[in-house]
């Protein structure tokens, strides 16, 4: 490929150089697959957001105090264990408050977690995915820095005042403590796939910049900074865990629902990251917009009845899942499972044995070791069905 210029190439465009239209437009409905996923994430995440910042805001005039109805810790740095009596299955419902209060019935009624909050973000969010070009969200990127630096003083604040709880048991659990070893790790290998792959996309927006040679040398940072906040955040999370008196188990998908709607702090988190998620969820939508109608018609912004229709395609899938399946891990874990396939396993592979053999320099140990890796990536796939 040294003769061509690849200079605007996405990744679908070297898979049709090498596998053709069939590489081209596989790659590109994976893509999407990743996509699409992560939206419906971020749709997930801002109705549990909104929910639970107006959740608070009426706690607050009403003076209720919602760990009372709920298993918690006793102290002043309370904690709670939503999905205790649930089976361990994500809480798409609403906390019942008092029988008698219908102020609080009135208000469950219509601020409810699955059945209203996620329809009312349509009237927010649809409206921003029509605009034609993504550099005035682009503009407010710094409410995710703002909304990570936060995010790292409250884990550590929390983590201070809760202090360490752990105990090493391999692969026996007890009461309130997890094996350092499970046969569920393929989860976590499913969610590391999609992350791994989603930050692959700003390379799309860093077309953009005006030195491109230091392209490479922003993504490395990029993805360093990442992994070293997943690292701080999960483990800092996991060993400040109040346990006992509750088990490792309760952690949530979110750790943010592990502290009652009453929790300050934890209220300016889900503040931050919902405005940081408003201005990211238009950009994500715009790259969908980029692969699927720019490679469909040449063009992506053909109509605004053609961006109308994806976006309503994009929004109602959102909307169901956080009505119907408001289970982050399960959707990260399948989307990242389903795209990494094709991007992280199958066709890096692929494409590199390809191009080693028209260079003659194809040797039987790379070939093994690329074929194990395609191996590796279909057996991620189907074990996350058996999880």
């Amino acid at each position: 490929m040294s003769s061509l210029d690849t200079t605007t190439w996405e990744y679908p465009d070297v898979c049709r150089h090498y596998f053709g239209s069939f590489g081209q437009w596989s790659s590109l409905l994976f893509s999407l697959v990743s996509l699409i996923g992560a939206m419906i994430v971020y749709w997930v995440l801002m109705s549990n957001f909104l929910f639970n910042t107006g959740k608070f805001i009426f706690n607050f005039i009403h003076h209720i105090n919602d760990t009372d109805t709920i298993l918690s810790t006793n102290n002043s740095n309370p904690v709670i264990c939503p999905s205790a009596g649930s089976g361990g299955h994500p809480d798409n419902s609403s906390m019942i408050f008092y029988a008698n209060d219908t102020g609080a019935q009135q208000f469950e009624k219509w601020w409810n977690k699955s059945r209203t909050v996620p329809f009312y973000l349509v009237g927010l969010l649809l409206p921003l995915l029509n605009f034609k070009s993504p550099s005035f969200f682009s503009k407010f990127n710094i409410l995710g820095t703002v909304s990570v630096l936060y995010l790292i003083f409250l884990v550590t604040f929390k983590a201070v005042r809760l202090e360490f709880h752990l105990e090493f048991h391999w692969f026996i659990p007890t009461e309130f403590f997890v094996p350092e070893i499970r046969f569920q790790f393929p989860q976590l290998t499913g969610v590391l796939t999609l992350a791994f792959f989603i930050h692959n996309c700003i390379i799309t927006l860093l077309k953009n910049n005006k030195k491109q040679e230091n392209n490479v040398r922003d993504l490395c940072i990029a993805y360093m900074l990442v992994t070293l906040t997943y690292l701080y955040i999960g483990v800092l999370v996991f060993a400040s865990f109040p346990s006992p008196p509750l088990s490792k188990d309760c952690i949530e998908q979110n750790f943010l629902d592990n502290f009652p709607s009453s929790d300050t702090l934890s209220f300016i988190a889900r503040i931050f990251l919902l405005f940081q998620m408003m201005t990211v969820y238009p950009l994500l939508g715009y790259l969908a917009r980029v692969q699927l109608l720019g490679h469909i018609f040449g063009d992506i912004y053909p109509s605004i009845f053609h961006v109308l229709i994806l976006n309503l395609i994009i929004v109602g899938a959102g909307v169901i899942m956080a009505c119907f399946y408001p289970n982050i891990g399960g959707i990260i874990r399948y989307s990242g499972a389903a795209c990494g396939l094709a991007f992280v396993f199958i066709y890096p592979s692929l494409i590199y044995i390809i191009s080693l053999h028209q260079e003659e320099r194809l040797t039987w140990p790379k070939l093994v070791f690329h074929v194990f890796i395609i191996i590796l990536g279909v057996a991620n796939l189907i074990v996350q069905f058996f999880m």
